[in-house]
């Protein structure tokens, strides 16, 4: 769906655009002998005719591996592109479409007017580095389980200059994630920027143990390109951590009275449709309220590695429905996070997510 673009002032950033790599080197192979027979010095060459056949044949060879190493390299893959040039090694660039731009596994509908948008590893998961496309998140925070305190961060660039022009996406120019390791106690916080460009928004851990935070942005160049990033950290609220497993795989939950079903299966690899349709008490529909510029929003983090798809829906309403296209990057268990708003209240669903 569409997305603003408004931009605040402030220093520019230059994404880093080093080349990941050359081509691999590749082998060639060949080779063959022609036997032949000879009479007296005095009379005529004679040649045998299973000799020549032999000859013929791995003449043949040799020059079909030969044709086929050149058409390889003709056709090889192009190597990561720089910024602003064509998608390659992750990175798709919008162009004559008015913005448009592929998106990875997961990413779903939605547009950035003239950004570059960057992916996470190579099956489409983001927030997977504390640093990418030459922006690294820098978090200075210290939690405490069960106490307020404040998360504090920068986004600073491949010269080490702290980022302070972002663009506005689904109404806000910074979107954090928070969840602890165990996928217990997601938040999804808008932070405020200070001069210095460093971000802070209030938060409590409720519980200790190992937590994850993803700084989810689109940074604006000094030539005007935006960059479109998602970076993770790690963060320890102090004490003891006694993770949870995850609870069963189901398709419907219950928040604050409303029950959220969703209909659709993930697979890996293809795009989906997920369908969810949020009711109240007496059964019908909710009368759900524009959140972000959206009707909802959906998150998924995988177990493990807690790899991150940030899914926007359709801009249509199907009904009363609200769909998401979702590509599982992998097998595995995810959780997925919906924010819905009603009566002026966001509310987060959760699900548990089994792909096979």
């Amino acid at each position: 769906m569409p997305e603003s673009s408004s931009v605040t002032s402030g220093t520019g950033v230059v994404p880093d655009d080093s080349e990941a790599g050359s081509d691999a080197p590749a082998t060639r192979s060949g080779g063959g002998a022609v036997g032949s027979t000879g009479a007296a010095a005095a009379g005529p060459v004679a040649v045998d005719r299973e000799t020549l056949r032999l000859a013929l044949v791995v003449g043949g060879l040799v020059l079909a591996v030969l044709l086929g190493f050149g058409l390889g390299r003709m056709n090889a893959p192009a190597g990561p592109a720089r910024p602003g040039g064509a998608t390659a090694g992750g990175v798709a660039t919008g162009g004559a479409d008015g913005g448009a731009h592929a998106h990875s596994p997961g990413t779903g509908a939605h547009t950035h007017d003239g950004a570059t948008v960057t992916q996470g590893g190579g099956d489409g998961a983001t927030g997977l580095s504390i640093t990418s496309a030459g922006y690294t998140l820098v978090p200075s925070t210290e939690l405490a389980a069960g106490r307020a305190g404040e998360l504090r961060f920068q986004i600073r660039d491949d010269q080490r200059r702290a980022v302070t022009r972002f663009a506005v996406v689904h109404d806000k120019p910074m979107h954090v994630i928070m969840v602890r390791r165990d996928l217990g106690g997601y938040r999804h916080l808008h932070p405020t920027m200070a001069a210095d460009g460093t971000w802070s928004v209030p938060i409590t851990a409720p519980e200790a143990g190992p937590w994850r935070m993803y700084a989810d942005f689109t940074a604006v160049a000094d030539d005007g390109r935006q960059v479109a990033v998602v970076l993770g950290a790690d963060l320890t609220a102090s004490g003891a951590y006694r993770p949870r497993p995850l609870p069963a795989a189901a398709t419907s939950a219950t928040v604050d009275g409303f029950t959220v079903a969703y209909a659709g299966t993930p697979e890996v690899g293809k795009s989906v449709p997920l369908r969810f349709r949020v009711t109240g008490a007496d059964g019908a529909a909710a009368a759900l309220e524009p959140y972000l510029g959206a009707y909802g929003h959906l998150v998924a983090l995988r177990e493990g590695d807690l790899g991150y798809l940030h899914v926007h829906p359709e801009p249509v309403r199907d009904g009363d429905d609200v769909t998401f296209w979702l590509t599982a990057p992998g097998p595995g268990s995810y959780r997925m996070f919906l924010d819905f708003q009603v009566g002026g209240v966001v509310r987060t669903a959760e699900f548990t997510l089994t792909v096979a």
